[in-house]
């Protein structure tokens, strides 16, 4: 089983691709951070912060568009996929994380000047693309 649930900070706004073919897909990075502590001995642990590239498809990704902005709070669910591609003759391996759920659990900080947005916006979306997905497979 291939499953990877996070809990983290969005690091930058979403970005959207259309397709010709009426595809889409979206990516952004999310920030997860283990918080750190002090041993018995008195030595210090520091926090230590993993970022994750993630990304999503269909509806999913317009709602990724739409509403996830940095610095919100979001858990996403999904599978881990690797990546080999080379640039400037050089081997180079990525990781992210392919969503097929994800939960805004919070909006970004705001800055003093600006105004509110409609309650609307600030509500929990939660996507469920399971299904989208399985309909798009090839077998």
């Amino acid at each position: 089983m291939n499953q990877v649930t996070l809990i983290g900070n969005v690091g930058k706004d979403a970005e959207f691709h259309q397709f010709n073919d009426g595809g889409c897909v979206a990516q952004f990075s999310l920030a997860t951070t283990e918080r750190g502590y002090k041993l018995q001995n008195g030595t210090e642990v520091p926090d230590h912060t993993d970022w994750h590239y993630i990304r999503v498809q269909g509806k999913l990704a317009e709602i990724a568009r739409d509403y996830i902005k940095k610095g919100m709070k979001l858990a996403v669910i999904g599978k881990i996929r690797y990546r080999e591609y080379e640039h400037q003759g050089v081997k180079r391996m990525a990781t992210y994380i392919w969503a097929s759920n994800f939960e805004m659990l919070g909006s970004p900080e705001k800055k003093p000047e600006q105004s509110a947005q409609p309650a609307q916006t600030q509500q929990t979306v939660y996507a469920n693309q399971v299904q989208e997905q399985q309909n798009d497979l090839p077998f």
